[in-house]
């Protein structure tokens, strides 16, 4: 009987079996194409007036980073005064209030990188309307060492100096990669912060979005859980919603969208800045700037804001990064994101 049905499977069409496969193929690409996971908004409703932007260190940076990085051709760029008014009259028509620029990495020693005083007294100036917070700390367990008690007290005591010889920075972000879901150290860490910062000043974290069989990574996820230790110890939680590793436009979209809505909830009613992506890293495993970009992003971030009332604690969008956003993305952001009028202004 076997081999009889065997034989009968042997002598079937060839159709028999490449039709419906076919259907099928057909099936999931109209499916593919019927699928909105993600919503364009062009009328403001999702601006808040209150974006935020990763800079780049040359806007803070002592010398010793120019000369170390081959880039003593540059301190105009950075440090002429037109210049700095130039990138603040840019980043305020942009709806932004709060900007991160680069102070990494710490030392393994838990110092700060170098600050060129008078240049941060300039920026402060030209930034007189914003909250300028550094993005302090570095790669975990090389430059940052969080489980060791010394590093933590000679780090903590490295911000509190750069807090008190400019007192006019905000506060400061927190960005240490990757980070284990469930780290303890890194919320030791945030309680010392927080018991060292002078009142008033910003306690941000740069957080990580939450996991998802999308990107199986518990190294840079969080849990639900989790999240919510780090927010109860912060301020402000602005999550790297990109390095996903994404490869279908799509999927990324309903990541941004699933993403958005879970932030949102888990943040403690602290204060959220959605990251979205401008740069490239093209040929890297983990970010394909053609799928992981502003444009999908945003749709993705509409669309997961559009479920529901805008929570009081969603802040807005923070930018990854003003060195290698061009002037299209600024143009689309304009279009696609901002209102007509500064809501916060």
């Amino acid at each position: 009987m076997l081999n009889m049905r065997f034989a009968q499977t042997l002598r079937r069409p060839p159709w028999r079996t490449i039709i419906p496969g076919c259907c099928l193929l057909l099936a999931i690409w109209l499916g593919y194409l019927l699928w909105s996971p993600g919503l364009d908004v062009r009328d403001g409703r999702h601006d808040r007036g209150r974006n935020g932007i990763w800079l780049g260190h040359g806007w803070l940076g002592g010398d010793d980073w120019f000369i170390r990085n081959g880039k003593t051709n540059e301190f105009t760029r950075f440090r002429d005064p037109a210049r700095i008014r130039e990138l603040a009259k840019q980043l305020y028509q942009h709806h932004t209030t709060d900007v991160f620029p680069h102070l990494c990495p710490a030392g393994s020693d838990g110092r700060l990188p170098s600050v060129d005083a008078d240049q941060v007294e300039r920026f402060l100036d030209a930034f007189a309307a914003f909250r300028v917070i550094p993005w302090i700390g570095g790669p975990n367990g090389s430059s940052t060492r969080l489980h060791k008690p010394e590093w933590r007290s000679a780090f903590t005591t490295n911000v509190l100096h750069l807090i008190v010889a400019h007192p006019r920075l905000a506060g400061v972000q927190i960005n240490v990669e990757p980070l284990r879901n469930g780290d303890t150290n890194f919320l030791q860490l945030l309680e010392e912060l927080r018991t060292a910062l002078p009142p008033g000043k910003l306690l941000s974290v740069a957080a990580y979005p939450p996991p998802t069989w999308w990107h199986p990574h518990q190294d840079v996820h969080w849990n639900e859980e989790y999240f919510r230790e780090v927010a109860r110890r912060s301020d402000q939680l602005v999550v790297m919603m990109y390095d996903a590793a994404q490869r279908v436009p799509k999927t990324y979209q309903r990541l941004m969208a699933d993403w958005t809505q879970e932030v949102l909830a888990w943040s403690e009613g602290k204060q959220v800045l959605l990251g979205v992506p401008t740069y490239d890293d093209a040929g890297v495993g983990y970010h394909d700037p053609k799928v992981e970009n502003l444009m999908n992003a945003l749709l993705g971030v509409h669309r997961g804001l559009s479920h529901q009332p805008l929570p009081t604690n969603y802040q807005g969008v923070a930018i990854y990064c003003e060195w290698e956003t061009r002037d299209t993305e600024w143009q689309y952001f304009r279009e696609h994101f901002l209102s007509q009028t500064n809501p916060a202004r």
